[in-house]
């Protein structure tokens, strides 16, 4: 295990930005399914899966707005159950909609996640 050592007088001091992260903000945007309100997102990077993520929860009925790196959802308007296999195979991610299309709707329908093809 690798390791870190600072030596010095002088105390550490200052502020960092932690950019956002695909793999945090997409659980995210699926766990705002659970509340049926508005949930508001920041720090979001603008990737592909992200915009499939938010594809998805439009074709599912969500209100979704995205400004700069904030991500408004609201899932109180929820009306599909079935996750479009068009969007669902196109990442891996998109499988993380199972839990909380279960918890609010009680059934959820997807197909197989997408992402990476084996030859």
């Amino acid at each position: 295990m690798s390791k870190l050592v600072i030596t010095g007088g002088s105390r550490l001091n200052g502020e960092i930005i932690v950019e956002g992260s695909k793999n945090a903000v997409l659980p995210i945007m699926a766990a705002s399914l659970l509340n049926g309100k508005e949930s508001v997102i920041k720090n979001c990077p603008r990737l592909k899966d992200v915009e499939v993520m938010i594809e998805i929860l439009r074709k599912i009925g969500c209100s979704v707005k995205m400004e700069a790196d904030v991500i408004t959802i609201n899932s109180s308007t929820i009306s599909e159950t079935q996750i479009p296999v068009e969007l669902a195979a196109e990442m891996r991610s998109s499988i993380i909609f199972m839990g909380p299309m279960l918890a609010r709707c009680g059934k959820v329908t997807i197909s197989y996640p997408g992402g990476c093809v084996t030859l």
